[in-house]
């Protein structure tokens, strides 16, 4: 009896162990060091385990727990993989204008970021009023076409939407091109489907806490989705 008790807490010490370390590593790049961490903590000793990417087997089996020194459900992984892949992945604002709504390129632009293998986390159609694009274009408020830009932005309905990904902030801004599409190289968004640069149909956000302060300016947190999608073994795993 003593030797099994001093087993299973050394299960459920490696166990702490592998949760803990799991949130700060890349152990595997899609955050499932979780699940991992239990098949080789448990071995022999799951009822059921919650596979590397989500799937659901049999009502009984998911509300089973793990036998041993510690009693955690197998749903909890499937959470923590999650958090653990949502932690090392990137986000950033994207904002269709409302040039490029009335001109019917939503879908056009959404299917350049899905293409790429980024993940749409929000969206809404909104109406901003011009006391909203102020605050959006705070930091542009000096410059002589502020308030035209302000007005624009309220004239219509915005598409304002987050993409999450690796690398998404930077690659965002190439897939939208230059602020001027005159500049912008034939395959981004803005040098394909924009003229002038009063019209340029598009906004990104440039740089992390940029991006941080527009999502959180157009989005509550209770917005925002964290979900694992089919697609992305096939975008981030590695042979």
């Amino acid at each position: 009896m003593s030797s099994q008790i001093v087993r299973s807490a050394s299960r459920a010490a490696t166990a702490r162990s592998l949760l803990s370390a799991s949130k700060n590593s890349r152990f595997y790049s899609e955050g499932r060091a979780v699940s991992a961490a239990a098949a080789v903590t448990f071995s022999g000793k799951l009822p059921y385990l919650v596979s590397s990417f989500g799937r659901a087997g049999s009502s009984t089996a998911s509300r089973s727990w793990l036998s041993g020194a510690i009693a955690i459900p197998a749903a909890a992984y499937t959470l923590q993989e999650q958090e653990v892949h949502a932690a090392e992945m990137e986000r950033t604002f994207i904002a269709i204008k409302p040039d490029g709504v009335q001109r019917g390129l939503i879908s056009e632009i959404i299917s350049r970021f899905e293409r790429k293998g980024f993940k749409l986390v929000a969206i809404k159609i909104v109406v901003p009023s011009k006391e909203f694009a102020q605050k959006h274009y705070h930091d542009l408020k000096e410059r002589p076409f502020f308030n035209g830009l302000c007005e624009f932005l309220s004239s219509g309905p915005v598409i304002a939407m987050v993409w999450e990904g690796e690398g998404v902030i930077t690659y965002g801004r190439k897939l939208i091109g230059a602020t001027d599409p005159q500049k912008s190289e034939p395959g981004t968004i803005r040098g394909d489907l924009a003229v002038v640069v009063g019209r340029n149909i598009i906004h990104g956000s440039d740089g992390p806490e940029t991006a941080k302060d527009e999502i959180k300016l157009w989005f509550k947190p209770e917005d925002l989705v964290n979900y694992t999608s089919n697609a992305e073994k096939w975008v981030y795993e590695s042979n």
